[in-house]
């Protein structure tokens, strides 16, 4: 898959974050971002440092960055922005996501 009109966007905060923590990695170059059945609200996002793409990912690039989503996860991600940010109660990828009717206070688990 391509990147042009994706479903799924990286906002400029992601896109340097992404670009700071794999400076120094020798591989893992990529954000794979995915949801798995778990967390507090069903459902959770999970963030992985990856060295390349499956054949069925949705890849998405900004400004030298790439996060990869999987065939599965897709849709229920679609139409969210991977974004990266550095509050008082922590610094975090997060994910804005329109389909989430509730999310846990801590925003990495969510209910569809």
């Amino acid at each position: 898959m391509t990147d042009s009109a994706t479903p799924i966007t990286m906002s400029q905060s992601a896109a340097r974050r992404i670009n700071e923590i794999t400076a120094d990695e020798p591989t893992n170059k990529m954000l794979r971002v995915s949801v798995e059945g778990g967390g507090c609200s069903g459902f959770q996002y999970k963030f992985d440092l990856v060295s390349g793409a499956e054949d069925d990912d949705l890849v998405i690039n900004k400004d030298g960055a790439t996060v990869l989503v999987d065939s599965m996860s897709l849709p229920f991600l679609a139409g969210s922005e991977v974004d990266f940010v550095d509050e008082l109660i922590g610094a975090m990828f997060q994910i804005k996501n329109p389909n989430a009717t509730a999310s846990c206070g801590c925003g990495t688990s969510f209910t569809i």
